[in-house]
C-alpha cells in the first residue's frame, strides 16, 4: 500500500479486524469492514467530482460517522480534510472555506443557513435534505465504486486544517501533516493502556484535535469502538456509559464538572471507566479530588491544536501525587519553560512553554508571517503560555499570556483565582480578568456563575478568597452573571468581558483584601 497517512487505515483494520465494531452512531453499528467500503465508495464518488491530492474538503456539522469517513475518504485520495466550526457565524464559516480553498463541502441540516452563498465550492453535500444543485449523502457514497484505492501519500503530506478560535484577528489554519497526528497517537498509547477492546465515548467537538487524535484515532489504531454523540448531553453520557460499558472519555472542565453535578452521580455505575482525559484548560484541584473520592482518576495532559495536540501527559498512577499537574512532556516530544530572553526558567520560576517534536505542526496554511512567528528555526513552537516546572520535571499551566496582568506591579494569572474561586460550593463558573484602575494599574475582575439554586454574593466570594490568596491577587470587581459569554469553539470569551463597562457605582466589597490602600508587596 502507498498510501503511509491516515487515509490507508481503514483498509488496514478491515484485515487486521474486520468484524469488529469500529463506531456506533444513534444506535446503529459500524463495522471496520464496512467503514473500509464506505470510505472507498466515497472517495470514489470525491475522486470523480475532481478531488486529486492536496485538494481540500471541509466538513460541517456535529459529530457524526459521516464527519470520520469525510476524512478518511478525503485522506485516500491524498486530499486535505477542512473540519469546521458549526458554532460559528456564517461570515466566519465563509472566511474559512475561502481561505482554506476547499472546493467540496459536506454538511449536516442544522448549518443550511450557513452554507448558502460560500464562495469557491464545485460540489457541496449534505446529510439531509438537500437544497437545489446540491447532492445527498448516501446516495452520493453509495454510487461510488467499491475499488480498491491506492494513491501515493507520504507522512509529511498535510492531512487537515484546523482553524484557530480567532479571538483576536482573523482566525490561522494549523496545519498537521499525516506525521503529526501518527506520532500523537504514539504518544497517547505510550500514556495511556489503550485496549482493543476499549470502548471509547466521543462527546467533545470532532472539529477539535482533542477528540479526534486524542481518542478516536487511536481507538481506531488499537481497533477499538468508538461511540460518537452528536453533542455533549449530561443524561446520554450516563446511559451510554451503562449500556456500552464505556471505558475511556474525554472532556474539558465545563463537561466534567457538569457531569459530576448530576443528581445521577452518586449512584450511577460508573465501574466500567478505566480513563478519564481532560485537556484545553487546566482542570481545578476541587473538581479533580471530586473525581478521586468517586474512585476516579484523570489522566490530564497539555497541548495545543499546534501540537496535534499532545505536549505533555500525567499518566493515571502520578494522578493523586501530582494532582494539578499536566504531566511531563510525552514521549516523542520535547517542551521547555523559558523566560522572555529564552534563557532557561529555573524549578518554580513562571515562564513560557515551547514545544519540539513530530507532532509539532510545520506552520499555518498560506501565512508565512504567523509560522515565522510561531517557530523557531530548531522547531520549538512558541505556546503563548505561561508555566512552570517543578524538580521533577512536571508541568503546571499557570496561565496564557496574554491574560496575565500586572497589579501593582505584581503578575497576577487568572487561572490561577479562577481555580480558587472553583473551590466556593456555590461556584459553577469563573473567568477573571484584568481591568484599569488608576492607583494599581490594573486589578482584577471576576465574572462568577453561581449554582442552581444557590444564592451568591461578590462579599462571600471576598470572604472566601481571603485566606487562600495573596490580597493582591483578589478581584477588586466581583459580577455574579447567569452565563459567560463563548467564542464559537466554546471557550470563554475573555475579550468581550474586558471590554463590558463597570455597573454604575461599581466598588469592590468593602473588605480589608479588597479596599487596602497597602502598597503591592503588603497587599
Amino acid at each position: 500500500m502507498r498510501n503511509a497517512g491516515l487515509g490507508g487505515w481503514p483498509a488496514r483494520r478491515a484485515l487486521m479486524s474486520p468484524n469488529r465494531t469500529a463506531f456506533v452512531f444513534d444506535g446503529r453499528a459500524v463495522s471496520h469492514a464496512e467503514v473500509h467500503e464506505r470510505t472507498t465508495r466515497l472517495a470514489s464518488s470525491l475522486r470523480d467530482a475532481g478531488v486529486r491530492a492536496g485538494d481540500r474538503v471541509a466538513y460541517l456539522g456535529p459529530n457524526h460517522v459521516a464527519f470520520v469517513e469525510t476524512m478518511f475518504a478525503t485522506h485516500l485520495l491524498g486530499g486535505i480534510f477542512v473540519p469546521l466550526n458549526f458554532r460559528l457565524a456564517a461570515p466566519e464559516i465563509a472566511y474559512m472555506v475561502a481561505d482554506s480553498g476547499a472546493s467540496v463541502l459536506v454538511y449536516a441540516p442544522e448549518c443550511a443557513t450557513a452554507v448558502r452563498g460560500l464562495p469557491g465550492l464545485s460540489t457541496v453535500v449534505a446529510l439531509e435534505s438537500p437544497m437545489p444543485g446540491e447532492l445527498e449523502y448516501e446516495t452520493f457514497l453509495s454510487g461510488g465504486d467499491a475499488t480498491p484505492i491506492d494513491t501515493p501519500v507520504a507522512l509529511d503530506d498535510i492531512a487537515l486544517i484546523l482553524y484557530t478560535s480567532g479571538t483576536t484577528g482573523r482566525p490561522k489554519g494549523a496545519m498537521l501533516s499525516h506525521a503529526n497526528l501518527v506520532w500523537n497517537c504514539f504518544n497517547i498509547m505510550a500514556g495511556v493502556d489503550v485496549a482493543s477492546t476499549e470502548v471509547t465515548l466521543i462527546s467533545a467537538p470532532l472539529f477539535h484535535v482533542a477528540a479526534l487524535n486524542q481518542t478516536l484515532l487511536p481507538t481506531f489504531l488499537k481497533g477499538g469502538t468508538s461511540l460518537i454523540m452528536p453533542s455533549w448531553d449530561v443524561d446520554s453520557c450516563y446511559d451510554l456509559i451503562e449500556k456500552h460499558r464505556v471505558t475511556w472519555m474525554f472532556g474539558v472542565t465545563a463537561m466534567f464538572a457538569a457531569f459530576a453535578r448530576s443528581p445521577r452521580w452518586a449512584d450511577a455505575d460508573l465501574s466500567s471507566l478505566r480513563t478519564l482525559m481532560s485537556g484545553g484548560a487546566a482542570i481545578p484541584v476541587a473538581l479533580i479530588r471530586t473525581y478521586q473520592q468517586r474512585g476516579l482518576v484523570f489522566c490530564q495532559g497539555y497541548g495545543l491544536t499546534e501540537t496535534s495536540p499532545g505536549a505533555t501527559f500525567l499518566e493515571a498512577g502520578e494522578s493523586v501525587r501530582k494532582v494539578g499537574s499536566a504531566g511531563v512532556p510525552v514521549f516523542f516530544a520535547n517542551v521547555r519553560v523559558v523566560r522572555p530572553d529564552g534563557t532557561e526558567a529555573e524549578a518554580g520560576e513562571a515562564g513560557e512553554v515551547l514545544i519540539q517534536g513530530p507532532n509539532v505542526t510545520p506552520g499555518y496554511w498560506r501565512n508565512p508571517e504567523a509560522t515565522a512567528a510561531a517557530l523557531t528555526e530548531e522547531g520549538w513552537f512558541h505556546s503563548g503560555d505561561i508555566a512552570t516546572l517543578d524538580d521533577e520535571g512536571h508541568l503546571y499551566i499557570v496561565d496564557r499570556l496574554k491574560d496575565m496582568y500586572i497589579s501593582g506591579g505584581e503578575n497576577v494569572y487568572p487561572a490561577e483565582v479562577e481555580g480558587v474561586l472553583f473551590e466556593h460550593p456555590a461556584v459553577a463558573e469563573a473567568a477573571v480578568v484584568g481591568v484599569p484602575d488608576e492607583k494599581w494599574g490594573e486589578v482584577g475582575r471576576a465574572f462568577v456563575v453561581p449554582r442552581d439554586g444557590v444564592a451568591l454574593t461578590p462579599a462571600d466570594l471576598a470572604d472566601f478568597l481571603r485566606s487562600r490568596l495573596a490580597k493582591y491577587k483578589i478581584p477588586v470587581h466581583v459580577d455574579i452573571v447567569d452565563a459567560l459569554p463563548r467564542t464559537g469553539s466554546g471557550k470563554i470569551h475573555k475579550p468581550e468581558l474586558r471590554t463590558r463597562p463597570l455597573p454604575p457605582g461599581a466598588a469592590p466589597p468593602r473588605s480589608p483584601a479588597t479596599a487596602s490602600s497597602n502598597p503591592p508587596e503588603q497587599r
